[in-house]
């Protein structure tokens, strides 16, 4: 199947001489769900801006549905749904005028069901005849969202949608964008919180000083990347590692209290039942046991650093 979006050799450089991409090549399928992870100024904003049309490559290609973004641009830009990060809203206007005129600005004709349905499923329905002022700034991220979605694009770009957003009103968006992914809607998420895209995302890449470092399907990621650890609390502090267990990544708290054995969570040659039958025949006993799993979190802290 074709991707929806496809991003070939990207790249951006300001007179500066600051390069923002770096020869970007990005598959985004039709459906899904990709979350693009990085630190601040890794390009995330740059990579979303030139795709809706914002800021203009330097080098490079990217398709939308099979439309050039350069020469098709009104066709690819009517597919696209964007939330920005930055609040920039007519403080002045209502709820209900903002998102009827965002609507119009794409040619579409009026739809009044479509937004009251819109406003209803982002909690803003009570607040429709508001102006824009007097919002929350959560209200005013939703009131973002609202915007992207009147015109029912295909695509929508979500950056940081969920900046300054309480605990219940993420959950709330998580579900909306569920509900969109449903409806075949593609949504691609930049975020800061590793959470998110744990809970929501279908693909992961991660993007560093300009580069895709990886693109993976989430699960396969963590099965991969992920990182498992045994920890066995002992009655007795140890002095140090029994000898014949050398096998093993085995390491002593300084303490002397906790033996922890770190693995890769797809290493099949690590099998705890031994492991422990051989500590106990060299003398270890342990009062408790305790099995992590390495997080999204754990696994992009270690990428970026590795790439750095």
């Amino acid at each position: 199947m074709q991707p929806i979006i496809s991003i070939q050799n990207l790249s951006k450089s300001y007179a500066s001489g600051f390069q923002a991409l770096k020869r970007v090549n990005l598959d985004i399928q039709r459906g899904e769900i990709l979350a693009l992870l990085g630190p601040n100024g890794a390009g995330k904003t740059t990579l979303i801006s030139i795709i809706c049309g914002i800021v203009t490559a330097t080098e490079g290609k990217v398709l939308v549905d099979g439309l050039d973004i350069g020469r098709d641009y009104r066709a690819t830009r009517s597919l696209i749904g964007l939330v920005p990060q930055e609040l920039t809203t007519d403080a002045f206007e209502s709820v209900w005028d903002t998102v009827s005129f965002s609507r119009g600005l794409f040619g579409k004709p009026a739809n009044p069901a479509l937004i009251e349905q819109i406003l209803k499923d982002l909690s803003l329905w009570d607040k429709r005849d508001n102006k824009i002022i007097t919002l929350s700034g959560g209200m005013k991220r939703r009131l973002l969202i609202a915007k992207a979605l009147s015109h029912e694009p295909k695509i929508l770009f979500l950056d940081e949608p969920t900046a300054g957003v309480d605990v219940n009103l993420r959950r709330d968006m998580w579900s909306l964008v569920s509900r969109l992914q449903q409806q075949g809607v593609t949504i691609i998420l930049t975020t800061h919180y590793i959470e998110e895209a744990q809970e929501m995302a279908d693909r992961i890449g991660v993007i560093n000083k300009g580069e895709i470092i990886l693109v993976e399907e989430k699960n396969e990621l963590m099965r991969k990347l992920g990182k498992k650890q045994l920890t066995l609390h002992l009655p007795q502090a140890l002095s140090r590692i029994p000898d014949g267990l050398n096998g093993y990544a085995l390491s002593l708290s300084a303490d002397g209290q906790e033996l922890v054995c770190t693995y890769d969570a797809q290493d099949d040659g690590v099998d705890v039942p031994t492991l422990i039958s051989q500590l106990t025949a060299a003398g270890v006993r342990f009062k408790d046991i305790q099995t992590t799993q390495s997080s999204l979190e754990d696994i992009f802290v270690s990428l970026v650093k590795d790439a750095t």
